[in-house]
């Protein structure tokens, strides 16, 4: 009988159970509803957290992005300069090179002209002519020009003057009257300065 009557007693509802079984399970209900409301509410905490941690590490790595992009530009400008520097160079040193070689042959087209102005005889002559020739379109394809400033006011840039004489009549001062030996030059540069006679 006795077990029949506890049997009856577990098997009833908690509102049939003795008062202290019952605020028993209440209070378990209560702690196992407060757990989880605070589990619950800590979540929203820690991915809030998480995002602004993401949201910095993401802002860092735009700006160091943003760093080494300006550094790229940077070093890719200094070496486009680097090489247009270097470029210009070998260029220019390369035609110096070629001015170097052909102004040792100016002695030679003077030298022809002298000889040129000296000869009588037909043959010889157009002989001559030829060889001046030749010699002019050598300084032309070298991009060489003459200077030769008869009756032009003297440059002291493109000329030397060797001699002074007395201003014939209506001849300005400073006038170039003859060129005694001709000058050349390249792109502006002068490969030998011209030989001159400077009226007073």
């Amino acid at each position: 009988m006795k077990n029949k009557e506890k049997d009856k007693q577990e098997a009833a509802p908690a509102s049939e159970q003795p008062d202290g079984a019952a605020e028993a399970v209440a209070k378990g209900s209560d702690g196992a509803a407060e757990a989880v409301t605070e589990e619950s509410a800590s979540q929203p905490a820690e991915a809030e957290e998480t995002a602004s941690d993401v949201q910095n590490e993401l802002e860092e790595a735009k700006a160091q992005a943003e760093d080494f992009k300006r550094k790229w530009y940077s070093v890719t400008a200094e070496y486009e300069n680097y090489r247009r520097r270097t470029n210009g160079l070998s260029a220019q040193r390369y035609r110096d090179g070629r001015a170097d070689v052909v102004s040792k042959l100016f002695p030679v087209g003077d030298n022809l002209e002298r000889a040129l102005k000296s000869c009588k005889e037909d043959g010889t002559r157009r002989g001559i002519e030829m060889v001046l020739t030749a010699f002019g379109k050598v300084l032309e394809e070298e991009g060489i020009t003459c200077i030769c400033p008869v009756g032009e006011p003297f440059d002291a840039e493109k000329c030397e003057a060797i001699m002074a004489v007395d201003p014939a009549e209506g001849e300005e001062s400073g006038t170039v009257r003859e060129v005694y030996l001709k000058g050349y030059e390249q792109g502006g540069k002068v490969l030998r300065f011209a030989q001159v006679v400077v009226a007073k």
